[in-house]
């Protein structure tokens, strides 16, 4: 079995410690939180020790795998003292504050020959990777647009990021995941109405080199819950519901059967059948510990890397820094080797998200 523990046992951190105590594949060997009153909760409940400094933690427990389920601006401090030590390590999205901090975290990962996996959630959906599998089979045809929403009430928890930083990382890691393109510009507005520091309702804009447009509804306004994400394409439109994971097609009736081509298209769109798909449903943090694990143990399972999460978080500055300037940003086609250095700000801005422009981005005029 694998020896794992998990840094930061805050409500996410407490489906980690679940999850990894209930599979047969893993060995829970600690828990660390500052907060001495969690960590003895949890140890408590759990039968594990529990400890307040990390580096004691690696010195008595020795895990393989943890996972770091911290505020994010103390992502790159965590996993750079974990990754140094020689851990495997799984750090929740966002992967840091910073482009710089990411890619220095991704870089020593590589030098240490550890894994470094980012807790893009979604991307374990039992219903996105079906879908996945639909579009690489071409059931969709072309794809259009796709549209995600992220909507719900405020969460307490969150005070050291906006909603672009905490909700729209995933769907971001979700449209380049599904379309396999990079965006190259994007552009967004923001307000700030209930949260004490930073935006809290968001709407953006991607363009796609293969010239997909995306499109992002998220907020903490909303007084329900709604995830969901419709991908529309030459032969009809899917709709996903991360929540129950529920996956409908609705079909494009001109666009169906045998004889089909792109020249279908010429007759227009009309409505044709729903299908509802069936989906063996699973939690998907179960799935995602899974991969980590089978990915430490050399089995080469599929995980979020700290590529794909650094490409997930310059595009989040790119879309606040739009809301911020009004402007279009231009998003370069190499977001790992870009020599960008924007840096989160510490202080909040009452007028506008962010104090000072973030460095390095190119807007249109």
């Amino acid at each position: 079995m694998t020896r794992v523990a998990v840094v930061g046992v805050g409500r996410m951190g407490r489906n980690h410690v679940r999850v990894y105590h209930e599979m047969p594949e893993t060995e829970l060997v600690a828990v660390v939180d500052q907060d001495r009153q969690l960590a003895e909760e949890c140890s408590r409940m759990y039968g594990v020790p529990a400890y307040q400094e990390v580096a004691e933690m690696v010195e008595k427990e020795k895990p393989e795998a943890v996972s770091v389920v911290v505020p994010t601006k103390l992502h790159f401090q965590v996993v750079e003292e974990l990754l140094t030590l020689g851990c495997h390590v799984l750090v929740e999205k966002p992967i840091a504050s910073t482009l710089d901090d990411a890619r220095r975290m991704v870089t020593l990962a590589e030098s240490q020959q550890k894994v470094l996996m980012v807790g893009h959630i979604e991307r374990f959906n039992p219903a996105v990777i079906d879908l996945k599998r639909r579009l690489v089979k071409g059931e969709l045809g072309r794809v259009f647009q796709v549209h995600a929403r992220r909507l719900g009430p405020f969460p307490d928890r969150i005070q050291d990021v906006g909603v672009v930083m905490d909700l729209a990382t995933h769907d971001l890691d979700i449209m380049r995941y599904l379309t396999g393109s990079e965006v190259k510009r994007v552009f967004s507005e923001t307000t700030q109405e209930v949260h004490s520091s930073f935006e809290d309702l968001f709407v953006g804009i991607l363009r796609f080199e293969d010239h997909t447009i995306g499109l992002l509804e998220i907020n903490w306004l909303t007084p329900t819950k709604i995830r969901d994400l419709y991908v529309t394409g030459e032969r009809g439109m899917f709709r996903l519901n991360y929540i129950t994971q529920d996956l409908y097609f609705f079909e494009n009736a001109e666009a169906m059967g045998e004889g089909w081509s792109t020249l279908s298209l010429l007759r227009g769109v009309r409505e044709g059948k729903e299908i509802k798909h069936a989906i063996q449903k699973r939690e998907p943090l179960r799935v995602e510990l899974e991969s980590f694990i089978q990915r430490v143990i050399g089995n080469g399972s599929d995980i979020v890397t700290g590529d794909d999460a650094y490409a997930a978080l310059a595009l989040s500055l790119a879309l606040v820094e739009s809301s911020w300037t009004s402007r279009a940003v231009e998003v370069s086609r190499g977001v790992r080797d870009r020599d960008l250095n924007p840096s989160w700000p510490s202080e909040p801005r009452r007028e506008t998200p962010y104090p000072v422009p973030l460095p390095a981005l190119q807007t249109n005029p």
